[in-house]
């Protein structure tokens, strides 16, 4: 889908591992990053990013890193976490991640979620999300 003119995205783990470990899909999620003006992530990012950085041998850049700013739903989530499942399964990260953005963006077709993870592309599609 295109991504021109998109003010905030939803950024998953795989898509900022993709385009600081330079992956041969990075150049695309990195195009896709450069189309928004904001990135919101859910704080799970932050470890499971200096989780890969540290299994990998990598230096962790900490200036993409909190260009993503953290939401932090002041409730469960359980709704939005039932309403991920019922679209498709998805191991319990994956589902965070949809998770909070379901909660920041109750109408899906208004957020761009950015993930490079195909089961999570294809629950954030059933669910209306840009992808």
């Amino acid at each position: 889908m295109a991504t021109a003119g998109i003010e905030f995205m939803y950024v998953d783990t795989s898509a900022l591992i993709a385009i600081e470990f330079a992956e041969p899909a990075g150049p695309i999620a990195k195009a896709r990053w450069n189309a928004a003006h904001v990135h919101v992530s859910a704080p799970l990012l932050e470890a499971e990013y200096l989780s890969a950085c540290r299994r990998d041998g990598r230096a962790p850049s900490f200036a993409r890193l909190e260009a993503v700013a953290r939401v932090h739903p002041p409730r469960s989530l359980a709704p939005e976490i039932a309403r991920v499942l019922d679209a498709g399964y998805l191991r319990g990260a994956d589902c965070w991640h949809l998770a909070t953005a379901l909660w920041l963006a109750p109408d899906p077709a208004e957020l761009l979620f950015l993930t490079l993870d195909d089961r999570q592309r294809e629950i954030a599609q059933r669910l209306g999300f840009q992808t």
